[in-house]
This record gives C-alpha cells, structure tokens and sequence, in this order.
C-alpha cells in the first residue's frame, strides 16, 4: 500500500487561508458550501481534468476523486497539484471538495475571444507541439506556439505527425525546411501514429515528468495518445473530406500516466492559437535568434518592422536570421492586432 504523504505547514496555512476568505464571503453572500463535519481531513492530490465547477482529482493511492471547488480558489486546472478534502458520505458522484491549489511551476495559457485568457493546463515540463501533414502544414502555428513555450519556460518539441503520407520529395522538402528549427536547438521528429514511424523515440522525450501535447484539430494527437497507450478510449476522426479543416476530438485537457512512465496531457485542438495577450516585446524575445540582436539597433523604441538601423532587419539581410522566420513573426505582429477582441 502506498504511504500516506503528509502536509507540510505551507499547505496547512494555505488552507487556513482559504477557509478563513471562504467563510467571510459566505458570510456576506448567504452562500450555501461544504458542511465541515461531512469532511476528512485535508490530503494532496493531482488534477486529472477539469469540467466546469468540478475536477477529477487522483489521491495518493491513484484513486480517481471528482471534486468540487471553495469559491475562494480561481482557478483550477489540469496538472495542477491540489489540497482536498474526502466526504464521509460517498455518493459516487461529487465526494470531495477542493481547498487549496498549490503553487505552480508552469502554465499553459490559451487566449480566448469571449473569456480572455483561458489555463490550459499546469506544471508542464514539455510542450509537445504537434503538426501534421494532413490537413495542413503551417509553420506560422508552430512559431506561435513557440513563441508561448518560450514565454512561458516550457522546453518545446517540435512533432511532424502522419509522415506516412510523405513520397522521398516531400519528406526531403520537409527535411529542409526543419534544418531551419535544428539549427535553432529545438529538436524535431517525423512520426506516424498509423505506421509506429518515430514512436519510440518519442517515448524517450516523455518516459518522465510532465508533457502536454498541443496542436490543431485534425493533426493526430489522440491517434499518438492511442498509440502511446493501447487500450485507451480516446475518440478518433478522421479529417473532414469536405472542408480539409480538422475536427475537434478532445474537448477538455486530460492527464493520463504512461505505462513506461511520465505523465501526458491531452489538450482540445484548436483552429488558431492566438497570441494578442503578448506584447510586441514578448513576441521579439519569443524568436530566440532575435535576441543576441536585440539593444543593438540605432533607436530604442525600433519597431523592427522599417525602421532605419534595425539591427534585426540587418540580420535578415545577412542571413544571419532567415527570412522565413522573419516573415512568421511580422505575420504574428499583424495578426496581434486584428485578433485581440475589443472588450479587452
């Protein structure tokens, strides 16, 4: 039987915390919440998935828990690491309440038009940035995601999903066209979930700590997750013949623990992935080859669009920065402005 883990002083107080703001905005709101005799003691615990107002939450001895939340806590996501509390009165529904989220060490976030910024997920190690050659490849999605990992400090890998379909042209193009992100350090591999191309050397990326898969719709992912583990009910499609576009598949993010160890988040596909809650700034330091380049240039306001004396514009013409990439973070700048929504 696994060992029951104990709470340091740190998760006491943050629960003492917790309670006391959940009592007093109770008090003002007349809110009904948990009734205290009905609680265990607190334990740790990890976010399996989050739906809605409820998680499912993973005690020590890998039981599945599904959890409400106290209306003091914010946010909770998948991956993150909780302090909960058990009911005495199991009903096989709702039998536990969240109480305190612990401090994260990363976390995804995904712009939305209506919400604004949405987590994705927690405690990411790897960012598994995942594109196919089917429905479409675009390097635009790949620098924007790349951009994010680097803003948010999670090391990226860079996935070519269904390399299957690839004739010796096409791959040796692609090849090409990857050297780009090689030269970088940012690490790129062909896989095929249908052909097992690639996937063990995938599995050497992801046998330890946490990793998160992220990508559009229609790229394969839950195809990879069926691959990585048999068995697993993940729902599969095929991408729609009449539009080309991908089809959602996964609709919330969810943690699943590999059978050769390590920890692997499905996240939902997305159309776009949107990066107007960046400043212009953030978005320059996100293209790593920009920033031995950065302070060098003849004004310090330098736009790095037509600026005279750009020191990045420099570089582009010396090769010393590819045009390629150069035109994606120009494509990203434009699209800052025209996708941010009004309201925000």
């Amino acid at each position: 039987m696994t060992k029951k883990k104990h709470l340091t002083q740190r998760q006491h107080d943050r629960i003492a915390k917790n309670e006391q703001r959940r009592l007093q905005r109770n008090a003002k709101k007349g809110a009904v919440d948990w009734d205290e005799q009905l609680l265990l003691a607190p334990e740790p615990g990890l976010v399996l998935s989050r739906f809605g107002q409820h998680a499912d939450v993973e005690d020590a001895q890998g039981k599945v828990i599904r959890c409400s939340m106290r209306r003091t806590i914010s946010s909770v996501v998948t991956g993150d690491t909780v302090i909960w509390r058990r009911s005495t009165q199991a009903t096989g529904s709702i039998d536990g309440v969240i109480e305190a989220v612990e401090e994260r060490r990363s976390v995804l976030l995904r712009p939305d038009f209506y919400d604004g910024l949405k987590p994705v997920a927690a405690n990411i190690d790897l960012m598994i940035i995942v594109s196919a050659i089917l429905p479409a490849l675009s390097f635009n999605i790949i620098d924007r995601y790349l951009v994010a990992a680097e803003m948010t400090g999670i090391k990226p890998l860079l996935v070519i999903n269904k390399a299957d379909l690839l004739d010796e042209t096409a791959q040796a193009e692609l090849e090409q066209q990857l050297a780009l992100y090689r030269q970088l350090n940012y690490t790129c591999l062909l896989l095929s979930a249908n052909s097992g191309q690639g996937m063990s050397t995938l599995q050497e990326y992801i046998h330890s700590g946490t990793s998160i898969f992220v990508g559009q719709s229609g790229v394969g992912k839950s195809s990879l997750m069926n691959a990585l583990m048999p068995g697993l009910a993940a729902v599969t499609r095929e991408v729609s013949t009449l539009s080309g576009l991908g089809q959602h598949t996964t609709t919330v993010s969810r943690l699943y623990h590999l059978p050769e160890g390590g920890e692997l988040i499905d996240s939902p596909g997305i159309r776009e992935f949107a990066l107007w809650h960046l400043s212009p700034e953030e978005v320059t330091q996100g293209f790593i080859e920009f920033r031995p380049w950065l302070g060098r240039c003849k004004f310090r306001d330098c736009k790095h669009i037509t600026d005279p004396g750009c020191a990045i514009q420099h570089a582009v013409a010396e090769n010393a920065i590819s045009q390629e990439r150069y035109d994606s973070y120009l494509k990203i700048l434009t699209s800052m402005t025209q996708d941010k929504p009004n309201h925000f």
